[in-house]
């Protein structure tokens, strides 16, 4: 059954690691621990991760991406041909202007895939997911073109274009395993998206010769290629303006990218809306009739608590331009889209679910 209206609250995806999962990792990598003594303890810190959002009265749960070192490492450990941390660096910034850079993969060989890329944590996770829904995450094609480097990934791909038509078949071959599997909830997180939202950074790609606009068109086509063809299947799509230890990367306002909204044909859009960097609601006019947005109200950046008052405030506005049946609640983006996580606490964190958990109660009243 294609979930929609009756999920009213739920994560993103990742959730903090623990901190025996950290050291854990980091004993695989040294040699002191072996795989499956390390399996054992991503196992713990997934039943732990679905205790948390159960426990916070999360409608629809996610592993918490605890097996992953970042919410793309579903794809660059699944796959022989990436350099982990040889693509270019990125800058993430917060409001203080403090800064880091982030080195992104980049492909360097013709991908190969070693394993699936996320049915063992669906299959995990429907063993452990106390009768709740569980959803999956992946990365969106466009996401996956940032680690295409002209001149580092030529020699296993002639063009970005014949990269990320492989790109598609195995994202698509992937996400015909998971529902084979069961699974019927599948989140696209295209982060990228913000690149062409952010009027700075859409002049960086016009000034190297690319149409934002024109990309736009394309990576629609490549998203609805993914997951086209799977009916009784909800697709949601993520969309933020960047997420790394409490920092981000773009700003601006939904509009220029609205008519993704129109021609995709996801299900549900996860919206970041906890400051200003996210612009206004008048975007959301654009979305279809059958669809959901899920309104990423609560930062999962700050450990500061936002009043629940203020937050109902917010979505009756939003429900002047889709109508309070069709929205629903969430943190604005994951808590640890990387291994490092965002600069808060397992507490902290626990808080904030509760509090999405609360209001989306207050709102719609139980589901």
């Amino acid at each position: 059954m294609v979930i929609t209206r009756e999920v009213r609250a739920e994560v993103v995806g990742s959730l903090l690691r623990p901190q025996f999962l950290v050291d854990a990792r980091r004993q695989l990598e040294s040699g002191e621990i072996d795989a499956a003594r390390f399996k054992e303890l991503e196992d713990r810190a997934v039943d732990e991760a679905v205790a948390l959002q159960t426990g916070a009265g999360i409608d629809v749960i996610t592993d918490g991406e605890q097996r992953r070192y970042a919410f793309f490492g579903h794809l660059v450990d699944a796959m022989a041909g990436f350099d982990k941390l040889g693509g270019w660096a990125i800058p993430f910034r917060d409001e203080k202007g403090e800064e880091l850079l982030f080195r992104r993969p980049v492909v360097v060989e013709k991908l190969r895939p070693l394993r699936n890329m996320a049915a063992e944590e669906f299959t995990y996770l429907r063993s452990a997911h106390a009768g709740l829904p569980a959803k999956v995450t992946m990365i969106s094609a466009q996401q996956a073109a940032a680690y295409y480097d002209p001149e580092k990934s030529r020699g296993a791909y002639p063009t970005r274009d014949t990269y990320l038509a492989d790109i598609v078949d195995l994202s698509r071959r992937e996400v015909d395993e998971l529902v084979r599997l069961g699974c019927t909830y599948i989140q696209i997180d295209a982060p990228q998206y913000a690149a062409l939202l952010d009027p700075e950074l859409r002049e960086g790609y016009r000034q190297r010769g690319s149409d934002p606009e024109r990309l736009i068109d394309t990576c629609i086509e490549m998203d609805n290629a993914i997951i086209e063809g799977h009916p009784g299947v909800t697709f949601a799509m993520h969309i933020c303006r960047g997420n790394n230890q409490s920092k981000f990367y773009a700003a601006g306002d939904y509009e220029p990218i609205a008519r993704i909204f129109e021609r995709t044909r996801f299900n549900r859009f996860l919206l970041e809306y906890d400051d200003e960097r996210s612009g206004g609601f008048a975007p959301l006019a654009r979305v279809p009739e059958d669809r959901v947005v899920v309104l990423g109200l609560v930062t999962s950046k700050k450990p500061g608590l936002e009043p629940e008052e203020e937050l109902k405030r917010r979505i009756q506005e939003a429900s002047r331009y889709v109508p309070l049946e069709r929205l629903a609640l969430s943190p604005q983006c994951g808590f640890a889209s990387t291994m490092e996580g965002n600069r808060l606490s397992l507490d902290e964190e626990r808080r904030k679910l509760e509090l999405v958990g609360r209001v989306a109660r207050a709102v719609w009243g139980p589901v």
